[in-house]
């Protein structure tokens, strides 16, 4: 299956601002993709490019004051195949992990494992170890949150998603990430383009979405408690700490965005992939090496 995507945001700004941009796909895609997704300004602008330390490929411009179009186009080859589930019970001890594992079993900015640690252990300390572990992680998420994009805030944490039981797909990965931390499992943030293709319509505004990635069985392995079945045309952009690692944009100054849409599609005049039967299905789980 090769897949569409790309997306356009429009910022009007008062004055010359400068921004830092995490809008790429993952170098990890990179011998998928078919038509590259460069980032294109209008009106033209001079751009610089960087690899942040997880990493993810960056870009640095100074919008022009007025109006700013940021957008591209691309094209990505895709297995045209659900996520495959990850089995593994292994659950690795922390003195046993890796060494590039352990800052994802710390606290961050929205996961906050000081706060939570006690209430993971009571809802998790008896659960099978490993993946299955993490999987009752994110069916409790999935059933504890309920998804509302219009009361989608930046500033909600893991603390808060759990007291107010409702968020959009950073706040069920952030959530599911922290209870991870907790139990010792290290978790770490990804955002990028996910296609409608197999999700039960009425399908909602096209946008970035948010999943995790967790370290089990020796491997980095994907879950996505939003979803909570296997999806198709997942595409990696970035990865992180939590969302204020992976921002698709940062502002120095004063803007607005006036204009956001993101494109995650099968080129059209291709065959769908066979659509796999989800029912009774463990949590998705996309194996993830690095």
């Amino acid at each position: 299956m090769r897949l569409q995507v790309g997306y356009e945001l429009v910022y009007d700004c008062p004055q010359p601002t400068p921004m830092m941009l995490m809008l790429n796909i993952h170098h990890t895609r990179a011998g998928d993709i078919v038509v590259p997704d460069r980032l294109s300004t209008d009106p033209e602008i001079p751009l610089a490019t960087y690899r942040d330390g997880f990493g993810n490929w960056c870009s640095r411009i100074v919008a022009p004051q007025g109006r700013l179009r940021i957008y591209t186009n691309a094209v990505v080859n895709d297995t045209g195949k659900p996520d495959p589930i990850a089995w593994s019970d292994e659950e690795h001890a922390v003195q046993d992990l890796p060494e590039e594992c352990l800052v994802f079993l710390l606290g961050s900015r929205y996961c906050e494992t000081d706060r939570l640690s006690d209430i993971a252990w009571s809802l998790f300390g008896a659960t099978p170890t490993g993946a299955g572990r993490v999987k009752a992680i994110c069916d409790y998420v999935h059933r504890h949150i309920v998804f509302n994009y219009h009361n989608a805030r930046s500033t909600r944490t893991a603390w808060d998603a759990l007291n107010e039981g409702t968020g959009v797909c950073r706040d069920y990965a952030h959530l599911a990430i922290a209870f991870c931390r907790c139990m010792n499992i290290p978790a770490r943030y990804c955002n990028g383009y996910l296609s409608d293709v197999g999700m039960p319509p009425p399908h909602g505004t096209m946008d970035f979405a948010a999943w995790f990635e967790a370290y089990v069985g020796g491997r980095w392995h994907t879950f996505d408690p939003r979803n909570s079945i296997p999806c198709y045309g997942r595409v990696l952009m970035a990865r992180g700490r939590d969302a204020s690692d992976v921002a698709i944009s940062n502002t120095f100054g004063p803007n607005v965005l006036s204009h956001f849409t993101v494109r995650a599609e099968p080129v059209p005049g291709q065959p769908l992939p066979v659509l796999v039967p989800t029912g009774g299905v463990p949590s998705a789980a996309t194996a993830q090496s690095s």
